[in-house]
């Protein structure tokens, strides 16, 4: 028995719409939609403001999905009237960030620097050393934070590259001191 299916949505102050499956939700920092699985059945309980997502039966598939359905509808609510927000730094020594009309331009080592496009109903802002992507769609927001930290994953010796904020990254010790027993034969 799906828990998290079980749950209804609180809508609080955005707006939805359902129509053949596609359901549309609007709040102050932007609109989403999803097409649900045809399985799934959403309805508005007008009086409490809330969505309820019920399943057709007690199969797995159908289990997986009430708890899915349910936790895309939450994520889209919680994203049109709060908003997502991911931080990346850019860590090492002429490593920059700069935005250039759509695009993000890393320089981060590299022969050239890398451009990474910017998707509609995404805001990047740079501060120092830190990218703050924001958006109103969660999984919008986490890829390209993931795509961004792809051009450069934090090296294990130094450090240096993209890095989510708070993120920890374990530095090895380098050859010079691994290789301390080796010199005497031990």
């Amino acid at each position: 028995m799906s828990r998290i299916g079980k749950k209804p949505v609180p809508l609080g102050a955005a707006k939805v719409n359902l129509a053949d499956g596609l359901v549309k939700i609007e709040g102050p920092k932007g609109k989403l939609e999803l097409r649900v699985h045809p399985a799934m059945k959403v309805t508005l309980d007008a009086a409490k403001k809330e969505l309820v997502v019920t399943r057709p039966d007690d199969e797995r598939q159908s289990k997986a999905l009430h708890g899915l359905t349910r936790s895309l509808l939450a994520n889209m609510v919680e994203g049109v009237l709060n908003g997502y927000k991911k931080t990346l730094e850019v860590q090492g020594v002429g490593y920059k960030a700069e935005i250039r009309g759509q695009e993000l331009v890393l320089a981060v080592g590299y022969a050239n620097a890398v451009s990474v496009p910017i998707p509609t109903g995404l805001t990047v802002k740079l501060e120092a050393n830190k990218i703050h992507v924001t958006g109103a769609d969660k999984q919008m927001v986490g890829q390209f934070a993931s795509d961004v930290r792809r051009v450069r994953k934090p090296e294990p010796y130094k450090g240096k590259g993209i890095r989510y904020e708070g993120e920890v990254v374990k530095i090895k010790p380098g050859k010079a001191f691994a290789g301390a027993g080796a010199a005497t034969g031990k």
